[in-house]
């Protein structure tokens, strides 16, 4: 996590919530990238390697769901520099900081990507609910609001990934 002093004065950009609230939610802003971008990477990797009687609607889910979680990259970079924090800059610090873990297998059946998303999802939610924690904690609202939207949509990769895996 980000210490004001770790901070070039040129990045500071002002907030009424204190330098503490802007280290604590822009940290954990920070380690969230990262684990939105290994779960972006592991999902598209699922899409590009998915075999089998249920390829086709697979292969779409996977890359719908790939598309949604890239989507956050930004939202989720930016709220950490509206706070003046900052966030990842390389894919180094992606490696040193997240929390998914990679799939590097040569195979993995269907239903073995859809438990492992499954899961990966459901921890993302966790890792939300745990920084939504630290902006109510530090009344940083609008953090917390689209964190809420956030967990909503991976709650629907869930539910999706969970009805897919019942029928293989």
């Amino acid at each position: 996590m980000l210490k004001k002093t770790d901070l070039s004065e040129d990045l500071l950009t002002p907030t009424d919530l204190g330098a503490d609230a802007r280290d604590a939610v822009a940290g954990g802003l920070t380690v969230l990238l990262a684990d939105i971008f290994s779960l972006f990477i592991k999902t598209k990797n699922f899409h590009w390697h998915v075999s089998g009687p249920h390829f086709r609607s697979l292969h779409e889910m996977f890359d719908e769901q790939a598309g949604q979680i890239f989507a956050m990259v930004d939202d989720v970079a930016e709220r950490a520099r509206k706070l003046g924090g900052t966030t990842l800059r390389s894919v180094g610090q992606i490696v040193a900081l997240q929390r998914i873990e990679d799939n590097d297998e040569m195979f993995v059946n269907a239903r073995q990507m859809l438990e492992e998303l499954r899961l990966d999802n459901q921890q993302l939610i966790k890792a939300m609910r745990e920084l939504h924690d630290i902006c109510d904690d530090r009344q940083d609202i609008a953090t917390a609001s689209v964190i809420e939207n956030w967990i909503d949509e991976a709650e629907g990769r869930v539910w999706f990934l969970f009805e897919a895996a019942r029928e293989i």
